[in-house]
């Protein structure tokens, strides 16, 4: 899957995440987060996004994150829904 345009989804509140997505052509997979728990859950967050993209087959786009301690499940949601807005 090509990301053709940029695209967001979620929110800035409590345990949700507002992922904004954003064509990469060539240049890989670059994640910019910025979260509450980056200390404790930073790795984490990252690596659910990264099964994401490889399950979506997904190898050139930029990520720019705002975690507000969102759980796994709502992660993947919000990066679908904005990949999704994105074609």
């Amino acid at each position: 899957m090509v990301i053709n345009k940029p695209a967001r989804a979620g929110t800035l509140e409590s345990s949700d995440i507002y992922i904004m997505v954003q064509p990469n052509q060539g240049q890989g997979i670059e994640i910019q987060l910025d979260s509450i728990v980056l200390k404790q859950f930073g790795k984490q967050i990252q690596n659910v996004m990264r099964q994401t993209l490889k399950d979506l087959e997904i190898e050139d786009i930029k990520i720019i994150a705002n975690d507000r301690g969102a759980l796994d499940y709502t992660i993947r949601a919000r990066l679908e829904t904005a990949i999704n807005r994105a074609n």
